[in-house]
């Protein structure tokens, strides 16, 4: 839909206006450079789809066959560093490996959820413009890949955690798209409204405006490349097997996905960098509004979990969790011995804190990139000035205050550790 905004823009003869932007006609439509460039990443996507790949993988997963091994690099181990990797037997490592599988992609399964929604949306924005039926034609490829990724997924993470400890962990029933996209954030009841109050305005709003539906692929791409950091070195593990096909089911599907974002990621970057030069200057209220989802990306990730490398957790909405795998059979703790492990892994400094730091601190470099040549980007935004707050010295006196009111609010629980309760999520 061209603006009605920009239609009375009266321009001398001459004038070249903006890019794709066809004067005669007051039509917009893309440059033949770039739609050879969004042809061949959609042809590319298409001949190298993973998506039977992973249904098959998916299928064909049973615990029992690669539960002695690890899925992921050592390096991305649930608490790898910290004093309860240092102190774990080699089958509690395999476990602590195992379980960052299950919650890595638990929190991915929850980005692509959202993915599928805000492709579409943004594709009915796009196709009223000449010429752009090829971008809603591979955001209908990656929507489907999208369900195919989330269903592998969830077949590896709901048969482990029933397998490891009866009940559900870090997986969840299938949710909607409005839903708080971080599974651990630090959120409560009013905010979690508001965030899908946001969400479904923002979804009717890029239904109908170009300039919305392709800043959409802004915070897609800028989600998407801190993905690529993680994903990166978790499809490496396949690769390092002689022969792939003995390599554990889960280590595969790692692969074929980290296969299917990287084109992913080259849409969100032409739609958000190049097809976004196609279309008028953004008003006042849309660059408000882009930068209102840029910002909101940077809330979500302005901080970094010591227990999951790679996944801007707010680690207090996961103790919990955390106490309930050290108290279950796998680590047999009690309850002093639980509390007194939390309080070494969370609030005292660690390799593995640092090295979550190091890897929220490149992911903040790269969305700094990312952003650079986007104009309408608020300075704020453009230097990351939220996720730049993050600090070794700040996790860990947030850590002191929330484990101490966490501890405290324990004596009032009457908990079961290791009851099957997986049909009714914790």
């Amino acid at each position: 839909m061209v603006r009605e905004l920009y239609t009375t823009r009266v321009k001398g003869q001459g004038e070249q206006g903006w890019q794709g932007e066809d004067i005669s006609s007051g039509v917009i439509t893309l440059g033949k450079p770039l739609q050879r460039r969004l042809e061949i990443n959609c042809r590319r996507n298409q001949q190298q789809d993973h998506t039977q790949l992973l249904d098959q993988a998916g299928q064909a997963f049973n615990y029992g066959d690669c539960s002695d091994s690890y899925w992921n690099p050592e390096e991305f181990s649930l608490f790898y560093g910290t004093p309860l990797w240092d102190q774990a037997s080699e089958y509690q490592r395999t476990v602590l490996n195992q379980l960052y599988w299950v919650a890595y992609y638990s929190q991915i399964i929850s980005a692509e959820i959202a993915t599928i929604f805000f492709n579409q949306t943004s594709a009915a924005a796009l196709y009223a413009h000449e010429g752009f039926r090829s971008i809603c034609d591979m955001l209908d490829l990656e929507s489907s890949q999208e369900r195919a990724h989330i269903s592998a997924f969830r077949a590896v993470a709901e048969q482990t955690e029933q397998a490891l400890l009866g009940k559900r962990l870090f997986s969840y029933p299938m949710r909607g798209p409005f839903t708080e996209t971080m599974i651990f954030a630090d959120t409560n009841q009013l905010k979690r409204w508001w965030k899908q109050l946001q969400l479904q305005a923002f979804g009717l709003m890029s239904s109908s405006n170009s300039f919305l539906a392709c800043q959409y692929f802004t915070v897609r791409g800028l989600r998407t490349l801190n993905g690529k950091l993680v994903q990166h070195q978790l499809s490496r593990y396949y690769q390092q097997y002689d022969d792939p096909e003995h390599a554990p089911i889960p280590s595969k599907i790692s692969f074929y996905h980290f296969m299917d974002e990287s084109f992913h990621f080259n849409s969100s970057t032409l739609l958000s960098h190049e097809v976004m030069r196609c279309l008028p200057p953004p008003t006042k209220f849309e660059t408000w509004v882009a930068n209102l989802g840029i910002r909101g990306c940077q809330q979500d990730h302005r901080q970094f979990s010591v227990a999951v490398n790679g996944i801007f957790w707010h680690d207090p909405a996961l103790y919990l969790k955390v106490y309930e795998l050290l108290r279950s059979h796998i680590f047999a703790m009690d309850d002093r011995e639980a509390q007194a492990m939390m309080q070494d892994c969370f609030t005292q400094e660690s390799a593995g804190l640092h090295h979550s730091y190091r890897t929220h601190q490149e992911a903040m470099a790269s969305y700094r990139v990312y952003l650079e040549p986007l104009d309408y980007v608020w300075p704020g935004n453009r230097a990351m000035a939220i996720m730049e707050r993050a600090s070794i010295e700040g996790y860990v006196q947030t850590q002191k205050k929330a484990l101490t009111r966490f501890f405290h609010g324990l004596n009032g629980l009457n908990m079961e550790v290791g009851t099957s309760d997986y049909d009714n999520p914790i």
